[in-house]
């Protein structure tokens, strides 16, 4: 399987990446790039996965997090790892910290802005 992400390379800048499945097939690099950016998609914004994506603008507008959305997606991806937990920073703007257990036992986190 491929997905593409945005890694920030040596010099800062981000540019788009390939992820792969590694050479025992393993995707869940690629399945936790895809959890990230879905929780930067917009709600209805894939013609292929419309139920995948947070109402980010419409979260803005009424200012209410979109914490509805994230547990949605959570559910969504939790099938993937052997631990998905993704929790609220404390800030005016919606961040949540993605916190991964793969089944391979590998520990990842990121903290994204929605």
């Amino acid at each position: 399987m491929r997905t593409y992400g945005r890694i920030r390379d040596n010099s800062g800048n981000l540019v788009w990446t390939e992820i792969d499945s590694d050479a025992n097939g393993n995707f869940e690099n690629g399945y936790a790039t895809t959890l990230i950016q879905v929780l930067k998609l917009a709600l209805g914004e894939s013609p292929f996965y419309a139920n995948y994506g947070i109402p980010a603008q419409r979260s803005v507008i009424q200012q209410v997090f979109p914490d509805f959305y994230v547990i949605v997606t959570q559910q969504q991806f939790s099938s993937l790892f052997a631990s998905l937990t993704i929790t609220k920073e404390q800030s005016a703007t919606p961040t949540y910290n993605v916190d991964i257990v793969t089944t391979l036992g590998t520990k990842l986190n990121a903290q994204v802005a929605v």
